[in-house]
C-alpha cells in the first residue's frame, strides 16, 4: 500500500499492537525479530538526580564519543534544570539564578558502570539544550561545545589524560553573548582545511512570543583561527535569517563528498538546504526543500536512504507523527512525503534509525513530549499528550504501512534524543537516551533490547517508583 502523507497524519494510518485498556509497558510484546524471537526492552539508568546528588532535571540532548581515550564511549548530556521551561522567569521579589548542567558519563567495560561528572553549570550553561563533540584545538582529544537556550554557546576544552578529574577550561563565545537563544549546535569541516566550523541556529528567545515569530534571527557560522580559549580567535558569520530557526545540521545531502547544511525553522515550518560549493571559501547556494504532502519544521531530523535509490531521504515530525520525504533526482524538484506512523495524541520529539529486528532494513525508534506538569503526575489522562517510547517496523517497502510497537507510555516524560548502540555486546541494537519533563525521574538511561522465545512485558523499568504507566487512548 502506497500512502502519500496529508498535512496531518491520520490516526487510522497506525497499526497499534494491543488493546487500549492495557498499560502499555505491561502488555506482552508482539514485536518479533527476524529469527522469530520476541523483542522487549529493559531500562538501565546512567545518570539521574540520585547518582548526581542534586536536582538534575530537564534532560535534553546527548552525544557519544571516547573522550578519555580508554577505548570506551562516553556520553555528554545537557540538562536545562528548570521546572517551568523558563530559566529566566522572574518571580515576585525573587530572580532565580540561571540553572543548567553539562554532564559527562565516562563509560567502562560494564554498561551499568559509569563515572558521572559536571563540566559546566549555572551561568556558564544556563538552560543547555544541545552539545556537539569535536576536537577544536587539534590536540587529539575531543572537546565539547554546548548551546545554552537561555543565552550563548560555550566551548569546553578537554584537559586530556585526566579528563575525569581536571577542570575543563572554557570560553563563552563572545559573539554569542546577549544575542538571543541558541537551541542547537553542530560542527564539521566545511571548507576542507582540517579545522572544524561550528554551526548554530539562534531562535531569538527561550520562549518565543508573537513578536519573535514576526522577526528573523540568524543561523550562524562560528569560525576559529587560533587558540579556541582566546576571544579574538573566533569570528561569526550569518548563513541566513529565519523565523525561529531550530536546526542547522551538517550532512552530505547531495552526496558529492563535502558537508552541506540543512536548516529547519519553526516559524516558517520549512526546511532549507545550503549546498556547499566546495571552493575553500565557505560558499553556499541556498535551496528550498519543497515538500509535496507535508510540512516539516525540522527540530530533529534523520537522514537515511529509505527508497533504495542511493540518495539520502529525510525523516522528521509532521503533526503528532513521523514522515519521510524522498530526495528527487533533481534536488530542487519536489520531495514527496510518505507516512511512517503516529503517537497521537502524544507529541513526537526524538527519533533514531537502526535495524532493530535484524531483517535487513532500517526501523525507527521514537519518543514523545509530555505536556502536563514537570514535577508531578498531575491531573492528566489517557487522552492528554503523555511521554511515550515506541518503534516503527519497516515493512521492507518504506512507502507501505509501517507497524508500530509501543514500549512505554507514562504521564510524564520527554524523550528528546536516542543513539543506537549495542551496549551489552550481545549482537542486537540497544539505545541510549535522555528523559526530561519528569523530575525526579529525569536523566540519561539506556534501553536494552531483550530477546525471548515467549513474549515478555513490553517494558521493564529501572525504578521501583516512577511516573504512572498509562494505556493507549481508544
Amino acid at each position: 500500500m502506497h500512502s502519500k502523507l496529508p498535512l496531518i497524519l491520520a490516526a487510522s494510518f497506525l497499526t497499534p499492537c494491543a488493546a487500549a485498556q492495557e498499560l502499555v509497558g505491561d502488555r506482552p510484546t508482539q514485536a518479533r525479530a527476524a529469527d522469530g524471537m520476541y523483542i522487549s526492552w529493559r531500562e538501565h539508568l546512567i545518570d539521574d538526580p540520585d547518582s548526581a546528588g542534586f536536582a538534575l532535571s530537564g534532560s535534553d540532548g546527548l552525544v557519544m564519543a571516547d573522550l578519555d581515550k580508554d577505548g570506551y564511549e562516553d556520553i555528554v548530556s545537557v540538562h536545562e534544570s528548570d521546572a517551568e521551561y523558563d530559566s529566566s522567569r522572574e518571580l515576585p521579589g525573587f530572580v532565580p539564578p540561571p540553572a543548567g548542567h553539562v554532564r559527562v558519563a565516562f563509560g567502562s567495560a560494564d554498561p551499568d558502570e559509569w563515572v558521572n561528572i559536571t563540566i559546566a553549570e549555572g551561568v556558564d550553561s544556563p538552560a543547555p539544550e544541545d552539545a556537539v563533540i569535536i576536537d577544536m584545538n587539534g590536540d587529539g582529544y575531543l572537546d565539547v561545545v554546548a548551546a545554552a537556550e537561555l543565552s550563548h554557546l560555550i566551548y569546553l576544552q578537554n584537559p586530556g589524560t585526566n579528563a575525569r578529574g581536571d577542570e575543563w577550561q572554557r570560553l563563552i563565545l563572545p559573539q554569542t553573548e546577549g544575542r538571543g537563544s541558541y537551541i542547537r549546535v553542530f560542527a564539521g569541516d566545511l571548507d576542507g582545511d582540517g579545522r572544524p566550523e561550528i554551526i548554530a541556529p539562534n531562535k531569538g528567545a527561550q520562549r518565543p512570543g508573537p513578536s519573535d515569530y514576526a522577526r528573523s534571527t540568524p543561523v550562524e557560522l562560528h569560525l576559529l583561527d587560533g587558540d579556541p580559549l582566546k576571544e579574538d580567535s573566533w569570528q561569526r558569520r550569518e548563513l541566513g535569517r529565519y523565523s525561529i530557526p531550530q536546526l542547522s545540521e551538517t550532512v552530505d545531502l547531495d552526496n558529492d563528498g563535502d558537508l552541506d547544511i540543512v536548516v529547519g525553522t519553526r516559524g516558517e515550518e520549512r526546511l532549507i538546504f545550503f549546498e556547499n560549493l566546495d571552493d575553500g571559501n565557505l560558499s553556499f547556494q541556498e535551496h528550498a526543500i519543497g515538500i509535496n504532502g507535508a510540512r516539516m519544521a525540522g527540530f530533529n531530523l534523520e537522514y537515511v536512504d529509505l527508497s533504495g535509490d542511493g540518495r539520502l531521504d529525510i525523516v522528521g515530525s509532521v503533526g503528532t507523527g513521523l514522515a519521510w520525504i524522498e530526495q528527487p533526482a533533481n534536488i530542487d524538484d519536489a520531495w514527496n512525503a510518505y507516512g511512517i506512523g503516529d503517537f497521537a495524541p502524544d507529541s513526537m520529539t526524538g527519533m533514531e534509525f537502526a535495524d532493530i529486528d535484524q531483517d535487513g532494513d532500517m526501523d525507527l525508534i521514537g519518543g514523545s513530549y509530555s505536556r502536563g506538569p514537570r514535577t508531578g503526575d498531575g491531573d492528566v489522562g489517557v487522552y492528554d499528550a503523555l511521554g511515550r517510547i515506541g518503534w516503527f517496523e519497516n515493512p521492507g517497502d518504506a512507502k507501505a504501512e509501517w507497524t508500530r510497537h509501543d514500549i512505554s507510555r507514562r504521564k510524564r516524560g520527554m524523550y528528546d534524543k536516542f543513539i543506537a548502540r549495542d551496549m551489552d555486546n550481545d549482537g542486537d541494537i540497544d539505545f541510549v537516551g535522555t528523559r526530561g519533563n519528569s523530575y525526579p525521574y529525569d536523566g540519561v538511561y539506556w534501553l536494552e533490547q531483550v530477546r525471548t522465545r515467549q513474549p515478555n512485558a513490553a517494558f521493564t523499568r529501572a525504578r521501583i517508583l516512577d511516573s504512572d504507566e498509562m494505556p493507549l487512548p481508544d
